[in-house]
């Protein structure tokens, strides 16, 4: 896929779904600016990059703190020559701050917190990296991550569930707004991935080892869990040349998840 010298912005860049996509894109040719709140794991995935001979500058960021998103663009602008694919990563789910995850007992700051990384910050992200891509000269987009939970309600996710059902339509809303300027903005929707959030998340909303893997693989008709590459492949696909005809998508990659109301117990 053609991504070799786009300069990629990754927010969420320490861990999971985020470093992977920075070493897959680097990898590939890419320069990627790495951001996070987690300051040594993300400086950890640069270097590991750069010692694979790969581009890369993590840039310790706090995407609640708008004037800290502007100087990450800047930051990454004038490191690389300019941005040409905002990859709107991070995120966070209620039960990974507060015990009170359930509606009955959540607070307002807590539905506040999850909305403001997983959906206002996106937007933010999204208004601040606008001059520098509209500079690009390749064909830039805006990849946001949703989720199943952008179709479906879950238990103990009203507020995550909430926020991804906004990114699908932020995700049109933004591919309608920016497309005389050809700029694209797509979203991919995962289901479990095997991910840092996602075993925190399960930790915190389900019992033993057993039955959280049997719950995240219960729906999947690709008897596995998603891999953090699964999803880097499609994100680096998504900002590709080869993707220039998608535009305004919120592309589904749940390893069939959504394509039945059942479990795999039915299967058998």
């Amino acid at each position: 896929m053609t991504i070799e010298g786009a300069t990629f912005v990754i927010t969420g860049g320490a861990r999971g779904i985020g470093a992977e996509t920075g070493r897959l894109a680097a990898s590939r040719g890419a320069q990627v600016v790495l951001s996070d709140v987690l300051a040594a794991e993300g400086e950890a995935v640069a270097s590991e990059i750069k010692a694979a001979g790969g581009k890369a500058h993590f840039v310790e960021t706090d995407l609640t703190d708008d004037a800290a998103v502007q100087a990450l663009m800047q930051k990454a602008a004038d490191r690389f020559g300019g941005i040409d694919v905002l990859h709107n990563n991070a995120g966070i789910h209620e039960a990974m701050i507060t015990p009170d995850y359930m509606f009955d007992d959540m607070s307002v700051d807590t539905f506040d917190r999850v909305l403001a990384v997983n959906l206002r910050a996106p937007f933010v992200c999204a208004k601040a990296a606008l001059p520098f891509l509209k500079e690009s000269s390749r064909a830039p987009s805006i990849i946001n991550a949703g989720s199943t939970a952008s179709f479906a309600a879950y238990p103990a996710g009203l507020a995550y569930g909430t926020s991804k059902g906004g990114i699908s339509q932020l995700t049109r809303n933004l591919a309608l707004a920016l497309a005389p300027y050809g700029i694209r903005a797509n979203c991919y929707c995962p289901a479990t991935v095997d991910t840092p959030m996602v075993d925190g998340v399960s930790s915190a909303t389900s019992a033993g080892d057993s039955s959280r893997r049997s719950m995240q693989m219960a729906t999947h008709l690709v008897n596995r869990i998603g891999v953090p590459g699964d999803i880097a492949e499609l994100v680096c696909y998504l900002a590709s040349d080869e993707a220039s005809f998608v535009n305004g998508a919120v592309w589904l990659i749940d390893g069939g998840a959504l394509a039945w109301r059942g479990t795999a117990d039915q299967l058998t």
